[in-house]
């Protein structure tokens, strides 16, 4: 688990693709000081991906990634050379400074536009309704592994305000429009859809498969 804190930007030392091409399963190899302590089998987040170390030495380390991460996010696009958000997990009693953030990304959006100002960016973010039922005005948002408060949103985007220092210490400060990005929704909204449907169907006079497990 993650609070969309990053804790230090990376850099992609090399890619090992699969025996099945660019489809099958590949392999980040990530330089960072914040690697260092990084034991195998340890969790990381990379662009808001929850992975595993699986190799490596000192602060390269080795990241096995699935078809599906692939299908699911950024990290494919991911080249000798590209930036990366790093975050190690939360350790109990650590500080909640952002939100929780699972390293499960739920899809990918667009940078739709970009509003520079002195106090820092308005970003706009395009992305399918299926994930945007679960964002709200002021409610958390993961892009990219970071967590951001949501400031407004229509009907096939949401904005989000990026401070200097959100600029300076991430890899959003070199976003640019129609780049991609990770997005996970607050997985909260996703558990309380799931605990009212069935009250839901009974409304409209669909009776639940079962009510078993329902008080």
């Amino acid at each position: 688990m993650f609070t969309g804190i990053v804790q230090g930007v990376g850099s992609i030392d090399h890619v090992d693709n699969g025996a099945d091409g660019a489809d099958g399963a590949r392999a980040l190899w990530v330089t960072a000081e914040l690697l260092d302590a990084a034991e195998l089998g340890a969790s990381v987040s990379v662009n808001g991906v929850c992975l595993t170390v699986t190799d490596g030495s000192r602060s390269c380390r080795r990241f096995d990634v699935s078809p599906e991460t692939l299908a699911r996010s950024t990290i494919g696009a991911l080249k000798t050379g590209s930036k990366v958000n790093l975050e190690r997990p939360l350790r109990a009693g650590d500080e909640l400074g952002g939100h929780i953030v699972q390293g499960h990304v739920d899809g990918v959006g667009r940078v739709e536009r970009l509003e520079r100002g002195r106090d820092g960016v308005r970003l706009t973010v395009w992305t399918e309704p299926a994930l945007l039922r679960y964002v709200v005005e002021k409610g958390s948002v993961t892009l990219d592994g970071v967590s951001l408060t949501v400031s407004d949103l229509g009907p096939t985007w949401f904005e989000v305000a990026l401070i200097p220092h959100t600029l300076a210490v991430t890899t959003l400060g070199e976003l640019e429009a129609g780049h991609s990005l990770n997005i996970e929704v607050d997985v909260l909204a996703k558990f309380v859809e799931r605990l009212v449907a069935p009250w839901s169907d009974r409304t409209a006079g669909v009776a639940p498969e079962s009510d078993a497990g329902y008080l």
